[in-house]
């Protein structure tokens, strides 16, 4: 670590989310010398990351916090001598986004940004940039952190931890979200409630949950099984089937909605895609409203606002994540971090979704052993498709690619799998260079 204290860069510095990380720092600035936040975007960024820059440049003058924030599109220049790096970048935008909702949908699939074949198209695109950025932190920042919540962050991660010698951790807010519900329902401080996670990202089950010593798990599942409401702002809450819960007797994440009811779910994106438009389209019109509102040159604190987002909490998470490394905290947080046979279920090098202690060494996963055999095998074959979908996005094989997809759960079957892979190449080709040779020679 620096001696004059922290140089945080921030990738995707343009971000709808960023005032919540600068406001996550602020508060944390007693025991978290954080000097400069280096906010990094591309050409075609440029104007969020002005508007979004000089929010934040206000929200540390108001907090009196000495800190400064830098813009720049140069992301070598944040990157060099940084403490800890944070990605939080959507390649394609949200543009990309809404085409990964809309070609599932075309063949009657799942259309959804992190999960199935959408989730599929955004690690295909995401994967060449996470390894070019991890390729010049191995030359200008080798001993940072890379703290991670560009989705999907289950995949990303395994990435980073395959194919580069970055330390990495992955972040996702839905264990936290989880975790609020748990203490809602209990009508209790969070603080004294300990959920256990174990399971992928976006597919992560709470297996245990004590309050105050107390293994209070069959309680919050019978609330949450009598129609609690529980999910995430951006996933539709369909409840629950009753008996289908209370025999699994754990607590579920918002997206296992895309697997235990996936006719549900896919018949509301069908209709929601006619009317008000898929989640992407909604978000953008969200995002348009946010940054008119960043361009206040009065406001100087996180609008309420972004809690519309469906993200909301990642932004903290990250600032506390990065305060327990720094200050050997030895908290348990949820993260996502090589499993090392945390699971006995799944392969060591493979990422988990686990509760860790965080050290200065990093996280440390907390042993699970072999989950139950109700979760396992949805697990299994979930992790089987990312496994090969970070294969085909490192080497561009196209027929990896296929296999990866034909095996996610949220596809029907081979021939629709290879109908949805060439319109995501076809349709993404501009953000896809390891399969430029196969969109030249078959699809062009």
């Amino acid at each position: 670590m620096t001696k004059k204290g922290l140089k945080i860069a921030t990738i995707g510095g343009g971000s709808s989310y960023t005032p919540e990380i600068i406001e996550g720092f602020i508060n944390r600035h007693h025991e978290l010398p954080v000097k400069e936040i280096w906010l990094v975007d591309i050409e075609e960024g440029r104007e969020k990351l002005e508007i979004v820059g000089n929010l934040a440049k206000r929200m540390v003058e108001k907090a009196g916090v000495d800190c400064e924030i830098k813009l720049t599109l140069d992301r070598r220049e944040a990157l060099k001598d940084a403490d800890f790096v944070t990605t939080q970048f959507r390649v394609g935008l949200l543009d990309a986004r809404i085409r990964d909702e809309k070609i599932p949908l075309r063949y009657n699939c799942i259309g959804q940004e992190t999960t199935g074949a959408g989730g599929f198209a955004k690690a295909l695109r995401t994967i060449p940039v996470i390894l070019d950025i991890c390729k010049d932190m191995e030359e200008l920042c080798p001993d940072a952190w890379l703290v991670n919540f560009t989705n999907p962050s289950g995949i990303i991660t395994e990435t980073v931890l395959k194919h580069t010698n970055i330390k990495v951790v992955g972040l996702c807010n839905v264990p936290i979200l989880m975790h609020m519900i748990a203490a809602q329902v209990l009508e209790a401080d969070k603080d004294d409630v300990l959920v256990h996670f174990a399971g992928l990202n976006h597919l992560v089950w709470g297996r245990k949950i004590y309050y105050k010593g107390k293994d209070v798990t069959r309680k919050v599942v019978e609330k949450l099984a009598d129609g609690v409401n529980f999910t995430a702002k951006n996933i539709p809450d369909m409840g629950w089937v009753k008996e289908h819960l209370l025999d699994l007797n754990m607590l579920p994440c918002p997206y296992h909605r895309y697997f235990y009811l996936t006719d549900k779910m896919l018949k509301e994106e069908i209709e929601a895609a006619k009317t008000e438009g898929t989640r992407g389209e909604v978000v953008k019109k969200v995002e348009a409203e946010l940054f008119e509102l960043y361009k206040d040159p009065n406001l100087a604190e996180k609008p309420k606002q972004l809690e519309q987002r469906g993200g909301q909490y990642y932004s903290d998470a990250a600032c506390e994540l990065i305060n327990a490394i720094y200050n050997d905290k030895r908290i348990i947080m949820p993260v996502n971090v090589q499993n090392n046979g945390a699971i006995s279920d799944l392969p060591e090098d493979v990422a988990v979704e686990t509760s860790c202690v965080i050290t200065k060494h990093g996280p440390m996963p907390l042993n699970t052993g072999h989950v139950e055999t109700k979760i396992r095998g949805l697990m299994q074959v979930v992790k089987a498709y990312e496994e090969m979908t970070v294969e085909a996005a490192v080497t561009g094989d196209y027929n990896r690619a296929l296999q990866a997809l034909t095996m996610n759960p949220l596809v029907t079957d081979s021939e629709i799998a290879k109908k949805m892979l060439d319109d995501i190449i076809r349709e993404n080709i501009e953000y896809l260079p390891q399969f430029k040779k196969y969109y030249e020679e078959n699809l062009k």
